[in-house]
């Protein structure tokens, strides 16, 4: 059965135990997912090839009942027509207590799975297309009322056009935008392009690719070269963040098919080319275990800048040296 992306609340997990998410919406399947989790304890993520490299144990684990483990959830990421067999397997164990989720990317038309859960009536099939620069203007005008944030429609207009359709980099931004006017400070065309270019700076992403890559004296001149204040550390946490979540999907994937270049050629959106050479220096360097560690200490690094804004630069200078000189590929 399909349902639109705005009628996610009309699904009743005591209910439906199969659900498919798909498409190219990163951002709203995320808030999807946050909605249909909220306030759940018991969740487990998977990633599709974990399943279907422990296919018997997995489907045992599902079917296995507990007095301890009521409503389970479980999210499975990267679902392709390759589970198809262990869903239809789950399918036809009347599934109770436990609910799955699969996070998939762009699925065809053909795709066995999708064709599945958009036919059978107990299934829930949502696709999440892009969103139109009107979606995201209202999505904006919303952000900005509810932190009562004023900001003149030219403006508006700029940080949605800079987003590309990407939901995920408009709250980024929007985020960027709500933290500097915590201090009573206004947001005008100057500021604003300051602020909504930072992710784009080239000595801030030059510091992150090269803390990716470990070249340590490469960081320190960028350190000593540059003086980035109290405002700008929040920013480089969230720039770094959304770059570590790329490396990880790379560096997944690179674990399943163990050919760099494939890797590299296949990834989504596309790798520019001059930044090539030093994502796969990251790849080598980062195993999908320490990247998802590295994203928990970048949101608690974060919350320790906030905290103590005044000392923000030792932070973040401190974070960014540590990580360089850290053994992760191991």
């Amino acid at each position: 059965m399909i349902l639109k992306s705005f009628e996610i609340k009309k699904i009743n997990l005591n209910v439906t135990r199969l659900i498919l998410f798909y498409g190219k919406n990163e951002g709203l399947k995320n808030e999807a997912l946050e909605i249909l989790i909220k306030n759940k304890n018991n969740i487990s993520n998977y990633d599709e090839k974990e399943v279907l490299d422990n296919e018997n144990n997995f489907i045992e684990n599902i079917l296995s009942k507990s007095l301890f483990e009521q409503n389970k959830i479980i999210v499975i990421k990267r679902a392709t027509d390759k589970i198809l067999k262990i869903i239809e397997t789950l399918h036809l164990k009347n599934l109770e207590d436990i609910t799955v989720i699969l996070n998939s990317d762009n699925l065809e038309k053909k795709s066995k799975l999708r064709s599945i859960f958009e036919k059978d009536k107990k299934l829930i099939c949502v696709p999440f297309y892009p969103d139109n620069d009107q979606t995201l203007s209202k999505l904006a005008y919303s952000f900005l009322k509810d932190k009562k944030i004023s900001i003149s429609p030219s403006n508006l207009n700029l940080i949605v056009n800079k987003c590309s359709g990407d939901r995920e980099n408009l709250i980024n931004e929007l985020k960027k935008i709500e933290y500097f006017t915590k201090n009573g400070k206004k947001i005008d065309s100057e500021n604003l392009s300051k602020l909504i270019n930072l992710s784009e700076n080239h000595s801030i992403s030059e510091l992150i690719d090269n803390c990716l890559a470990k070249n340590k004296k490469k960081i320190i001149g960028i350190l000593n070269e540059n003086n980035f204040n109290n405002e700008d550390c929040i920013m480089i946490t969230r720039s770094f963040l959304i770059k570590a979540k790329k490396l990880l999907a790379l560096s997944k994937e690179f674990e399943s098919n163990k050919n760099i270049d494939l890797t590299i050629s296949s990834a989504k959106p596309p790798i520019f080319w001059k930044e090539k050479e030093i994502t796969k220096q990251q790849i080598y360097k980062w195993k999908p275990k320490n990247i998802k560690e590295l994203i928990y200490k970048l949101s608690e690094t974060e919350l320790l800048i906030k905290k103590n804004i005044n000392n923000s630069i030792n932070l973040i200078t401190d974070f960014i040296l540590g990580q360089s000189s850290s053994e992760t590929n191991s």
